[in-house]
Formats: C-alpha cells, structure tokens, sequence
C-alpha cells in the first residue's frame, strides 16, 4: 500500500526503501537544519539490506529538524525529517500517495539504479501500510514489520504500551509485552542455569584489554549476520562432501582458453554442470515460505554466486543462468563481481536466486560446511583443486582432484536426494564431453 505523508508536509516519514524493508541505516546527511530544499533534493544518505540509497524530498521546504545520526536504524514509518511550516499557507495540501504498482515475480525492490550515487524519484513504490491510527483510536500506530512480530508472538498489537516516536509502537514494546517480567532474585540463585538451559550471556565488567579497533556491528556485515543467524535458526542444516576428478575437463579448459584467447576458471563450467543437476532434481531448486509453510518449486534458475568484498559478503544472482554458454556465464560473473566491488550493482541483481555456488576455494580452502542463503535450500561450496596422485583401470597419473561440499535444507531435500544432486554434478564434471565440445 501507499505510504501516507502528513497533509501539512511538516514531517516526512521514512518509506519502504525496498520489498519488505523495515528499516535502513542512516549513513550521512546531506542537509542541515535551516537548509530550504527543493522537492527531489537528496536529504540523508541510507543503507538498507546490501545496498545504498539515496532518499529524496518528497516536496520543498524548510528543514528543521533531522532525525537520527550517522549509524542509527530508523523504522520504516518513523519521521525522517521535520520541515518548518510556520510560513506555510493555512489550507494543508493534498496528501502525497502512491499508488503500489504490481510487483512480478523476481522484480527489482528499489526504484532507480543502486549505486553510490543512487537517486529516486519523489515515487517510492511497494511501500508498507501506513503506521496510521483508526478515528476510533483503537488501532496502534506500528509498521507492518512489528505487527508481524506481534502476529507470530500472538500478542494484541492493540493492548502493547508504544514507546516509538509518535506514540508508535516498536519491536522491543511487543517482545516486552510478550515476556512476563521475572521476579527479583538472589543473585547467586539467578546466575545459575537449570537443567538442559543455557547461561545468557553477560558483559564482563572488567575492562577489556589489548583491543586494537572497535568496529560498529553494522551495515553489510550487521546484514550478514541477521541472515545466517536466521538460516541457521530456520532451515535444518545436513552437509554432504565428495570429490570429482577434472583432470580432463582441466585439459579442455585449457584448451579452450587458447581458443578463446582469454583465461577461464574452473567456476563457469562448475556452474554450467549445477544448472543441467538442477534441471534433473527440481527438488533442490526451490525456495521456502515459512509463513505460508510452502515449498516452491522453481521453473527458473536464478543461480547466486557469492562474492567476497572490502565491505561483507554478497551474492548477486545470474537471472536465467541455465541458458547462458560458459563464456557468457563467466562475462555474467565478472560483471556481478566488479558490481558488488564498487557498489554500482543493481539491487535486482541480489534478489530471486533459488541456488547458490560459493567458490570458497579460491582463497585456499577445500572442504566445507557453507550455511544455505535462505530461503533457497541448498548451497555447493566448491573447494581448491590440488594435484594428486590417482589411479585408473590399474593405472597411476597424476590428476586434479576437486572437493565439493553441499549443504542442504533437511526440511525439503532428504539427504538421498541431496547426495544423487552431488553425483549429477561430479559425473557432468568427469565427462566435459557434455559440457564442452573437444578442442
């Protein structure tokens, strides 16, 4: 729905800065108290899920008062800036709202191009439901995001005291109000843990020593760890590792590199095989709705590739990757990368994948246990390739051994399932054949 502005503009509310936003970092202020802007003009720099924006004026005015500083998360719905409306004509104008446009499957979740000089128009599409109270004055003011809290904690979002501004009520009013309060106890008896329970964690009162740098938890990486503690805690992690003899299909890829006239690495034609397993286990390329409790099973493959950086881990998404050659598929990869280097990638670009390959073995490792980038169910962490000594058909020579480790959601693949997805991969990989024509 639309998000409703004040019909005498003397306050701006945050909107939904993407699908499903809750809430940004505020990052840096482009304005001060006192600055006349004009509509359009870009007020507070923010970051919401993996990608900066830019947030506009929705109208002219005069700012009096910008709320927040650098570092602090703002909800959705809170007030953003207040303008000065003392001078203001006495007939209030026309509420600002937008109209939601229909949203397809996959589609973008920021208006404009995401980069580090992202504008938007004064248009912010997908925005939640207005935190509004009813004239009755018996609906609280909350964001969509908080009353799902208080949906899934079943708590009467009407009987939470607010603490918000504006009399809004925030996630932490519900989780109190959903938590009796514990009566006082002695401190001895209070700091033991019963039976089968785990001690809370305390801050040490002692100052702590030998700290070189203190780094906020925020951003990218506060992101990053919101999303795996919630895989983790959500899907039901199983692993299972083999290793594949490419030994061949090195030697073609060498080949081919000569051919083309430019180096290939070993992940474009790893991704080409997990495309074609995909297509003959459906199963693993799928996603979960847990509010629905429903696995989707995907026509597409939208195959993420994770991708490290100087600010967090990010995974941008090969739309259609099954209908890309090698070649195309690793131009597609270095263009994803160098985007999430400087930031210029497109927020469309980190959203819809249903599979995800993370290379891990390009920075030495070879084995292991990489967490599912919910709510796909399943990821491949391809190890380094190392030379050994093998044997065939009573044989030895020298070979390249490649370890693969996929991690699988128990919930929607069974682990039969995600070890025959595996061997799929491994036997593609150990005839190139299939994969690429000989050279």
């Amino acid at each position: 729905m639309a998000m409703k502005q004040p019909d005498n503009r003397s306050h701006f509310l945050l909107p939904d800065l993407g699908e499903g936003v809750a809430e940004a970092e505020l990052i840096d202020w482009k304005v001060s108290p006192g600055d006349t802007v004009v509509e359009h003009q870009t007020l507070a720099e923010m970051e919401t899920d993996k990608a900066r924006v830019e947030v506009p004026s929705p109208w002219a005015g005069v700012v009096k008062d910008l709320n927040g500083t650098a570092g602090d998360i703002i909800l959705v719905g809170d007030i953003l800036v207040t303008y000065d409306i003392s001078g203001a004509a006495a007939t209030p104008s026309a509420p600002t709202t937008v109209a939601a446009e229909p949203v397809t499957e996959d589609a973008g979740t920021v208006v404009g191009n995401v980069s580090e000089t992202l504008s938007m128009p004064s248009s912010f599409q997908r925005n939640p439901e207005p935190a509004t109270r009813e004239d009755d004055g018996c609906r609280s003011m909350a964001t969509p995001a908080v009353r799902r809290i208080a949906k899934d904690l079943k708590v009467d979002i009407n009987s939470v005291a607010a603490s918000g501004r504006g009399g809004r009520v925030t996630a932490s009013d519900v989780n109190a109000h959903a938590t009796p309060p514990v009566a006082a106890q002695p401190l001895a008896q209070a700091t033991q843990p019963t039976e089968n329970e785990l001690p809370l964690a305390t801050r040490v009162a002692q100052p702590i020593e030998g700290v070189a740098e203190r780094i906020p938890f925020r951003g990218i990486r506060r992101k990053i760890a919101q999303a795996l503690q919630h895989s983790v805690q959500t899907a039901v992690h199983f692993t299972v590792v083999d290793e594949v003899d490419v030994t061949e299909l090195d030697r073609r890829r060498k080949g081919f590199e000569e051919l083309l006239g430019r180096r290939l690495s070993l992940l474009p034609f790893i991704m080409t095989a997990v495309c074609r397993a995909l297509r003959e286990h459906p199963a693993i390329n799928a996603t979960v709705d847990d509010f629905v409790e429903e696995i989707q099973i995907r026509s597409v493959i939208n195959l993420g590739c994770a991708v490290d950086t100087d600010h967090g881990l990010m995974v941008p998404v090969l739309k259609n990757a099954d209908d890309l050659s090698i070649v195309q598929m690793a131009d597609r990869v270095r263009e994803v990368a160098k985007g999430c280097q400087d930031r210029s990638i497109e927020r469309e670009d980190l959203t819809g994948g249903t599979f995800t390959v993370s290379n891990v073995g390009s920075y030495g490792g070879q084995f292991a246990t990489p967490i599912i980038n919910y709510p796909e169910v399943a990821i491949l962490a391809i190890g380094r390739a190392r030379e050994r000594v093998l044997t065939k058909n009573g044989a030895f020579y020298a070979g390249l051994v490649l370890p693969l480790s996929l991690s699988c959601d128990h919930r929607v693949v069974d682990g039969a399932e995600g070890a025959r997805f595996l061997n799929t991969i491994l036997r593609s990989l150990e005839a190139p054949e299939k994969l690429l024509p000989a050279v």
